[in-house]
């Protein structure tokens, strides 16, 4: 139908998380017939990111810096480490704005099933700063799946063994959720992590 050059970005548009072939055409048509400019500098800005970006040596978040702004911020709190699946969950911790501490991502979780290991993680390079670093806590953020409670336990298994307090995000019912709209496994999970409730700003 395409020609085989149009073809070719067609399919290279889908390999883009939920883009299907329909999105993919319309997207490749938008660039070769609207903005041709626009297309030119998204492929020299793949071009370079694909060249320059690797991970910081340090929390291994993608970074085109041997160290990444965070890791070389001397004011976060070096006593405190939280432990994310992906790059995007550093990004969303830190717009919530309520976190000054330092990170670690592992570009994943484990899974035997796909092969994926503790060396695929960087636990090598974790383990070395839970040894070498002055911390009091490490916060385990990955995802409520089943690999996401597995690879929790097995990092806060190795944070303990240094005698470092392990904390686990809590998941469950969103602000301004309503409970009929919740699913059993988030409700249930809401109910199993649930905390004391103060009304009087103060435990007693």
């Amino acid at each position: 139908m395409f020609s085989p050059l149009i073809e070719e970005l067609i399919g290279a548009l889908r390999c883009l998380p939920g883009v299907g072939p329909k999105s993919a055409q319309r997207m490749a048509m938008y660039l070769l017939e609207k903005d041709r400019d626009a297309a030119g500098q998204l492929a020299r800005a793949l071009e370079q990111s694909i060249e320059r970006v690797g991970r910081c040596s340090q929390c291994r978040t993608l970074t085109e810096q041997e160290i990444c702004a965070l890791c070389g911020n001397t004011r976060r709190d070096e006593k405190s480490l939280c432990v994310v699946e992906t790059p995007a969950d550093v990004l969303a911790i830190e717009q919530a704005g309520n976190y000054h501490g330092r990170y670690f991502v592992l570009h994943g979780h484990l899974s035997p099933i796909d092969g994926i290991g503790p060396g695929d993680l960087g636990m090598d390079l974790l383990e070395r700063r839970l040894s070498s670093e002055p911390l009091q806590e490490l916060i385990v953020a990955t995802n409520p799946t089943v690999e996401g409670e597995a690879t929790a336990q097995f990092i806060a298994e190795r944070a303990r063994a240094h005698g470092i307090v392990v904390s686990r995000i809590a998941h469950g019912v969103p602000i301004g959720g309503e409970l009929e709209y919740i699913d059993g496994g988030t409700l249930a999970h809401a109910f199993n992590s649930r905390t004391a409730f103060f009304s009087g700003g103060r435990e007693s």
